[in-house]
């Protein structure tokens, strides 16, 4: 079963500009799904992952595009960068726009390999796992925390229970567990994992010790919503702070987490600087702590902690999905007094947003919110599990995390 993704308009737009389009994205989040189903007929696919044609676009670039003639796929084009000049030239002669469809799962050595032989040429999207409204088949488009387009949601918006909630938490965002897969997502994420460790991360790292790579793994996801503490990693995996570095600079380029940065503005008080770490795949982050069933979850000691990371991960797919840099921030001051889950910054003006997994948030939710007086602040929102929009201050609302 396809579950229609909201990227597809913003991609299809792109390969009537350009005459590359390149799809960057973790393995299994739907990037040749999605690009076989946008296809026409005439659109060959051909896969890096089978071993002649990966050869063949080795050693002999030029016979491939003879053999592979846009308009094409091709997939997990990362394991032959060395294509990428040959296709300059050929986009060049021809200046015909999309012509080539590529997928990467290493986004940041695909982007640093487009940029450097494809500038101006391509454009570029970066895939995650299904977004709420994927599921539900909203297909919403980028948050805002504006009363009158959250309210227009609610007549087409499916409700959901905080059981609901944390059951699909647990599950996750992998397509693969939308298309009536029979084992548990446990079951899909241990062979998930295995696999990610095989393929991609001895492909871009050295990986002596599979064992504390693991458990560097498990360590970041007990830190997930935190700030990024990489001497503290180092210390409880007994790993060196670069290969600390190493190892998560390879998760966001993998697309497994995001780093949300700290929100600076010379107008307030002396903010921290270091970045906060969100898993983009629940499921995977509830693999990695041990917690199979939402009841464990919803009584997990930071249980606050996993509801936040469902809904800062969703608010980075409502603007990744519509093809756009999401600009989101997360404030504390350096005394860390006061924080603010996440800034939206849109022309100048700043969106505060808290997010509780409370019901009924109280007004106290939003008192961190007058740190940004001395700036151009817009409407706030309280994200949690209420069931409709209330105010809950002034222009603060509190709004379903099922709204995004």
């Amino acid at each position: 079963m396809y579950i229609k993704r909201k990227i597809s308009q913003k991609l299809l737009l792109l390969s009537k500009s350009f005459p590359v389009v390149m799809v960057t994205g973790a393995r299994q989040v739907g990037k040749t799904t999605l690009l076989k189903e946008l296809a026409e007929s005439d659109r060959e696919f051909v896969s890096l992952d089978i071993m002649d044609n990966r050869i063949l676009a080795i050693e002999e670039p030029n016979e491939f595009l003879k053999k592979h003639k846009p308009p094409v796929i091709i997939d997990e084009f990362q394991y032959a960068p060395g294509l990428l000049p040959h296709i300059k030239i050929y986009v060049d002669n021809h200046q015909n726009r999309g012509d080539f469809w590529l997928t990467g799962s290493q986004s940041f050595v695909s982007m640093k390999n487009i940029s450097e032989s494809l500038a101006g040429r391509a454009g570029i999207l970066n895939l995650f796992g299904l977004a709420n409204s994927e599921i539900m088949e909203t297909l919403l488009d980028e948050y805002t925390t504006d009363f009158d387009q959250l309210n227009s949601r609610m007549a087409n918006a499916l409700p959901m229970g905080k059981s609901e909630t944390y059951a699909k938490i647990i599950k996750g965002s992998m397509p693969l567990l939308y298309s009536n897969f029979p084992a548990a997502p446990q079951d899909y994420f241990d062979s998930y994992f295995q696999t990610y460790l095989t393929r991609d991360i001895k492909d871009l790292a050295q990986v002596a010790d599979e064992l504390s790579f693991y458990k560097f793994m498990q360590v970041c996801g007990g830190l997930t919503a935190s700030q990024t503490d990489y001497t503290d990693i180092s210390k409880r995996v007994g790993i060196s702070v670069n290969k600390v570095k190493e190892w998560i600079s390879i998760l966001v380029s993998s697309g497994i987490i995001i780093l949300l940065p700290p929100y600076f503005n010379n107008a307030l008080k002396r903010a921290v600087k270091t970045p906060k770490m969100y898993f983009m795949d629940t499921g995977l982050l509830c693999y990695l702590r041990g917690i199979n069933n939402a009841e464990a979850l919803e009584k997990t000691i930071d249980s606050g902690n996993f509801f936040e990371n469902y809904v800062v991960s969703e608010l980075y797919k409502s603007f990744t999905n519509v093809g756009k840099r999401p600009p989101l921030y997360y404030y504390r001051d350096a005394n860390n007094r006061k924080e603010i889950d996440v800034i939206i910054e849109n022309n100048g003006v700043v969106y505060p947003i808290e997010i509780k997994e409370s019901t009924n948030p109280e007004k106290k939710a939003i008192k961190n919110f007058d740190v940004l007086e001395p700036l151009q602040a817009g409407t706030g929102s309280v994200i949690c599990n209420c069931n409709d929009i209330y105010p809950i201050g002034a222009d603060v609302w509190a709004v379903p995390h099922w709204l995004i």
